[in-house]
């Protein structure tokens, strides 16, 4: 497993997976190891992956400063990746909340950008939260699942306060749920930190303004892939989003939820790989120093 130092004298780990071209991926959570992407469906068969354990998760160390988990800080530890690994520019796909990471980089480092995949993203950094009402509508849309009556209560007390998280609503975030599903969610307690997550969108993490007016100007394609039943982010949030970059392009993934690579790995791979496949060409004329 390669490591490399971060700018603080934080050693942070990365995983490779299969053959190709890299493209470093930003796992979500926020603050989860990336053990949960697996090897995306299948992508790592087009694509070498580089999978980055955010400080303080999987196999990364914890750093010495806790407010190094905020999402503008975790930048400089994507551009010490980009630096260790040695291109000027590259290929990144994030996922959820590594969207806004993702969203942060690009802004800073936009001549650092190749092309840039943001998989289900919630655009916290865009200003652009999810809202109770997104979540239900998007719940409902699940009513004649069989687990839905079960679910649908404390997967709406959980929303208004009256509840917490409940292990029997998992299935809203999965297009299918199915026992690959289950097991991919029991995971997940030992694969977040709760309180690097809580640092992550903490005060002075996002400037919304300042990030859309720089993102407004990337001249680098991007493509935001939403789950159809996804509740965070619905694709029409997932629509606003793309409509802030401008060269960007929307697909909703059928019978998707948040982990599209699991709901139709092959439909997810084939469209991931015609975006990450296209010819880039400059879109303004520039060189990366």
């Amino acid at each position: 497993m390669p490591t490399f130092t971060s700018y603080d004298g934080t050693e942070l780990a990365y995983h490779l997976k299969g053959e190709g071209p890299p493209l470093v991926v930003l796992p979500g959570g926020p603050m989860r190891a990336s053990a949960y992407l697996g090897d995306l469906g299948g992508l790592s068969t087009h694509r070498r992956l580089v999978l980055l354990d955010l400080r303080g998760t999987g196999a990364s160390a914890t750093p010495a400063d806790p407010a190094t988990y905020r999402c503008d800080r975790l930048v400089d530890d994507v551009e010490a990746l980009r630096v260790h690994l040695g291109p000027a520019e590259m290929d990144l796909l994030a996922h959820s909340a590594g969207g806004s990471l993702a969203m942060l980089y690009a802004a800073r480092y936009p001549a650092r950008i190749r092309r840039l995949a943001l998989v289900t993203a919630i655009p916290w950094a865009l200003g652009m939260p999810v809202t109770d009402e997104d979540r239900l509508a998007a719940a409902v849309l699940r009513k004649d699942e069989p687990w839905f009556e079960e679910a649908f209560p404390a997967f709406a007390a959980s929303l208004d306060g009256t509840g917490g998280y409940d292990p029997v609503f998992a299935p809203f975030f999965y297009g299918r749920w199915d026992e690959t599903a289950a097991a991919h969610d029991a995971r997940g307690d030992e694969e977040f930190n709760d309180a690097a997550g809580a640092a992550y969108g903490s005060a002075g993490a996002y400037d919304p303004p300042a990030t859309r007016e720089a993102l407004g100007r990337l001249d680098r394609p991007v493509l935001v892939l939403a789950g159809e039943v996804d509740n965070a982010p619905r694709p029409a949030l997932a629509r606003r989003a793309a409509d802030v970059f401008p060269h960007a392009e929307l697909v909703v993934q059928p019978g998707a939820g948040h982990y599209p690579w699991l709901d139709d790995p092959e439909w997810f791979v084939r469209r991931i790989g015609t975006f990450l496949g296209a010819p880039v060409r400059y879109l303004t004329s520039r060189t990366p120093s």
